[in-house]
């Protein structure tokens, strides 16, 4: 495999961490969580979570599968880079 096929996985890998850093920052926990600080805490529905944090729970696990194939991707080239 070409050597720039490691590279773009090792780059989409940087991005996606910071972003699911930021992702997991802005959900809401027991205490509010950073989501409440920019008006998500506002509009909390009776019935469950508002569609803004379920949104956000599918952003989240979209990128964390981004994530976990980057590194199955980099382990597998890896694993073929040493056997050649």
């Amino acid at each position: 495999m070409p050597i720039a096929f490691a590279y773009t996985l090792i780059v989409l890998l940087i991005i996606t961490s910071v972003l699911l850093t930021m992702l997991v920052l802005l959900h809401r926990g027991k205490g509010g969580g950073l989501s409440s600080m920019f008006g998500g805490g506002v509009s909390t529905n009776l019935a469950g979570s508002s569609v803004a944090e379920k949104n956000l729970d599918r952003y989240t696990i979209l990128v964390g599968i981004v994530w976990f194939a980057c590194i199955v991707g980099l382990g597998l080239w890896l694993k073929l880079a040493v056997a050649s």
